[in-house]
């Protein structure tokens, strides 16, 4: 393990166990309420494996806080500036591309700043947010296909969309070139528990 990706997993492996034990949750409540296993839990409040993006975001929601807010380092400061190289990368495509939380916040509102890239071919389908997010994606280079409900929606380099990240969404590049964006993932500020869903 890199020490980037190991000091990660030790800050995730922290705020789990510290957000659990604070709301009185047993692992079993946990795994309930996220849809995540017991014994992958285990294995995250242990610092013994990197959890996915997608589980990352049925724990966050779980406990009604951002991926930002498991992966922030111990110490919050008043002003932050942070260089997008150092930023978690919590998704990589098999040609190289990747996306990448590059800020996010809990205090007063819930809001993820990402940077994303796709080579020709790459897609990522993410499962549904929790009740009420919303994501709003300006493409920089290239043409992103964006999936919603079935739907496709093509957007070119120079627009802006946005949509309810609740329910199943996927990106795709169907295009020859590269696809930059940025992305704005705006969280309701709740606890969501999967198993009322």
């Amino acid at each position: 393990m890199t020490d980037t990706v190991a000091a990660l997993t030790a800050a995730v492996a922290g705020h789990v166990r510290a957000l659990r034990t604070a709301r009185g949750w047993s692992l079993d409540e946990l795994a309930g309420r996220s849809g995540v296993s017991k014994g992958m839990l285990v294995q995250i409040e242990a610092a013994r494996t990197n959890p996915s993006v997608g589980t990352l975001v049925r724990i966050a929601d779980a406990f009604g806080v951002t991926i930002a807010r498991l992966l922030e380092p111990a110490e919050e400061r008043t002003v932050r500036i942070s260089d997008a190289d150092a930023a978690p990368q919590l998704w990589r495509g098999d040609e190289g591309g990747f996306g990448r939380l590059l800020r996010g916040m809990n205090d007063p509102s819930f809001v993820e700043l990402w940077e994303w890239r796709f080579a020709p071919g790459e897609r990522h389908t993410s499962e549904n947010h929790m009740p009420g997010t919303r994501e709003v994606l300006h493409v920089i280079e290239g043409t992103l296909t964006l999936t919603v409900d079935g739907t496709d929606h093509e957007v070119a380099a120079g627009r802006t969309i946005d949509f309810l990240a609740d329910r199943a969404h996927t990106y795709r590049n169907d295009g020859s070139t590269g696809v930059r964006l940025v992305m704005v993932a705006i969280v309701p500020n709740t606890e969501w528990d999967r198993r009322t869903s």
